[in-house]
């Protein structure tokens, strides 16, 4: 019989926890010919989830927990909940519902037919439009950039075979950026469209800081187009600095006696080229910062507790 292992990230999720874990149960109640797991990784929540967590895996052995010591961060903990499952395939979903539990089946039987990844897309949202057109623009910007063709609107939600894990396992990278592996490994995948739902409980934990974070990390994973762009527009800004001195040079000599420009164009120039190196020196130490964290090659996660592991 196949295993399949239902990977949960939460973070603060106590109102959500046990409605899903009671969701994804009834739908694998519909699937009498697969064992399972649900793997809940939970990322120091302060809101009292681990003790609804120690009462679900209580109740049911199938349930399982894995208590991060601290908060590793969003892409790091799902990632390294997926490297601990222990089934055919892993399903990772979000804690708040928003990816749709009915999907189970539809993403099985995908796997069925031979895709070792199946990608949930969502095509459509009930955000807000105003953060799904900024979300649009991201993903086309990175997907035009990217030396790795990227995928629209995924965010991490599907399944993944036990063979595209095995490869995660081994990829030992500490800062790892799922979406862009998915599409980066070159495994046979199936892209599934849906409607990502509002959350059902409590507040989303993602704040300005923390998808900057996971903008940067794509994009100095990624692209080039950094680096390229300070290449070039400091070149730009060279030969037209040039010109202008040129003619300045030539301004004064015709004309000595009236050509007054005082030292306004110097100081122009000099708040202009700040500003341009000021910001290409942030993009630079963004790729710096990347680098850093991989040669320190910290552990992508510190357990504090397992539960319902006892059997592996």
């Amino acid at each position: 019989m196949k295993r399949i292992s239902i990977l949960v990230p939460t973070y603060n999720e106590l109102d959500n926890v046990k409605p899903l874990s009671e969701a994804i149960l009834a739908e694998f109640a519909k699937l009498p010919q697969y064992d399972y797991e649900i793997v809940f990784i939970d990322n120091d929540s302060k809101d009292g989830t681990r003790d609804r967590l120690r009462q679900m895996c209580a109740g049911n052995k199938k349930i399982k927990a894995i208590f991060n010591a601290k908060n590793f961060g969003q892409n790091n903990s799902p990632y390294y909940g997926l490297i601990q499952t222990t089934g055919d395939c892993v399903i990772l979903m979000c804690a708040d519902f928003q990816d749709p539990v009915e999907m189970i089946p539809m993403l099985l039987q995908e796997w069925e037919n031979g895709y070792k990844i199946v990608s949930a897309i969502k095509t459509t949202s009930k955000e807000n439009k105003f953060v799904r057109f900024l979300r649009t623009c991201y993903y086309k910007l990175i997907k035009k950039f990217s030396d790795v063709e990227q995928i629209e609107h995924f965010t991490g939600f599907g399944l993944y075979d036990r063979s595209f894990v095995n490869v995660l396992r081994d990829l030992n990278d500490p800062t790892p950026f799922l979406r862009g592996i998915v599409a980066e490994l070159g495994f046979k995948r199936k892209e599934i469209p849906y409607e990502q739902q509002l959350r059902k409980a409590g507040k989303s934990k993602n704040n300005f800081f923390s998808l900057y974070d996971i903008a940067m990390l794509s994009f100095t994973s990624y692209t080039k187009i950094g680096l390229r762009l300070a290449t070039f527009v400091g070149l730009f800004i060279a030969v037209i600095s040039f010109v202008i001195a040129l003619a300045y040079f030539i301004l004064k000599l015709c004309m000595w006696d009236t050509f007054n420009a005082g030292m306004a164009p110097v100081v122009i120039g000099m708040f202009f080229l700040g500003a341009v190196q000021l910001v290409f020196l942030g993009l630079i130490g963004e790729y710096i910062l990347s680098i850093n964290k991989r040669i320190m090659h910290r552990p992508l996660v510190i357990e504090e507790e397992r539960l319902n592991f006892e059997e592996e």
